[in-house]
């Protein structure tokens, strides 16, 4: 064989096993995509999820499957997605609790900030520190001399290691009062109870909490987010009585790392295109939910943040996985 023609037949073989990927980009997406979420349906995450993947569907002009994966606080769902081919086709939902179990789980080998590429955000759901209306505080200052006074009041969470549960430790920690955690198996149990009087209050979701509030069932005290929610404007935020103090229910999305650039930078530009959507943004305002629009790096910067900022939260409150 000619030295020429044996140095060209080399370059090409050598070429090859770059080939399928670029081809796979290019005509991403030929097939059904998959929706992984780690959370039962028809709660807000999903419902989330389901509105979401329905806009993507329409874009990419392929099925968008929503999957549900319940359990391990979102690992379940996370070691699915990684357990898939690395080519689009898979996509899970990430989240704060997400973000918190990395601290708090027992599966070092599923390590998120490593094995999961951010992909883009999709909404907040603001968190709210909601009362049962026996209890004698309107505002957050006299909620913290009432509990003052009733060392041991026990305040609700949607589950050990979720957002719900790192709010009440945050807020302990920064107003140093003694309140005791009792956990939950979900938003709605955790509000049932608060209802009865079983328990004194919970932070729950906005989402779980507003029937129950506009109702008159419970009584909102304050938003644990930085700023005031846009669906109930009214409410003041725990940061202006505790500076400083922040806590809320972030969802996004991600892929299994090796997945293509040209596939996330497509998934990205068609997920805040649904973001920006009046219809759509309408149809997440009646989940109480706010779009949050990032690129996949600035998603990765807040993915990141919240990691450091939670577990040092479970370090001073010696949280353990139940």
């Amino acid at each position: 064989m000619p030295r020429r023609r044996f140095v060209r037949l080399a370059v090409a073989a050598a070429m090859v096993p770059g080939l399928p990927r670029q081809a796979r980009a290019r005509t991403y997406p030929a097939r059904a995509v998959r929706w992984i979420v780690g959370f039962s349906p028809g709660g807000g995450t999903d419902s989330v999820s389901r509105v979401m993947a329905q806009w993507l569907s329409d874009r990419l002009g392929q099925p968008v499957v929503v999957e549900n994966r319940p359990g391990a606080s979102t690992n379940l769902s996370i070691q699915a997605a990684l357990n898939s081919p690395p080519d689009g086709y898979t996509v899970v939902v990430v989240t704060a609790s997400s973000a918190i179990n990395v601290t708090l789980s027992d599966r070092p080998s599923l390590d998120l900030l490593r094995s999961v590429v951010p992909v883009a955000g999709l909404i907040d759901f603001p968190v709210v520190l909601v009362t049962n209306p026996a209890v004698p505080a309107r505002t957050v200052a006299q909620f913290i001399d009432w509990a003052r006074d009733n060392p041991g009041v026990g305040i609700a969470s949607y589950g050990t290691g979720s957002t719900s549960h790192m709010a009440l430790e945050l807020f302990k920690s920064m107003t140093g009062l003694n309140l005791v955690h009792v956990p939950y198996r979900g938003d709605a149990l955790a509000v049932a109870d608060t209802i009865s009087g079983q328990v004194q209050g919970t932070f729950a979701t906005l989402t779980a909490a507003l029937p129950h509030i506009v109702s008159g069932a419970v009584r909102l005290v304050a938003v644990a987010g930085k700023n005031r929610s846009e669906f109930m404007p009214d409410a003041p935020t725990v940061a202006e009585t505790v500076p400083g103090y922040e806590a809320y229910s972030w969802v996004g999305l991600g892929v299994a790392a090796g997945t293509p650039a040209e596939i996330i930078a497509r998934l990205n530009s068609d997920i805040n295109a649904g973001l920006v959507d009046p219809a759509v943004r309408h149809r997440l305002a009646t989940l109480a939910a706010t779009p949050i629009v990032h690129t996949p790096e600035s998603f990765g910067t807040l993915v990141r943040s919240e990691v450091d900022k939670w577990a040092g939260v479970i370090k001073t409150a010696g949280i353990k996985r139940d």
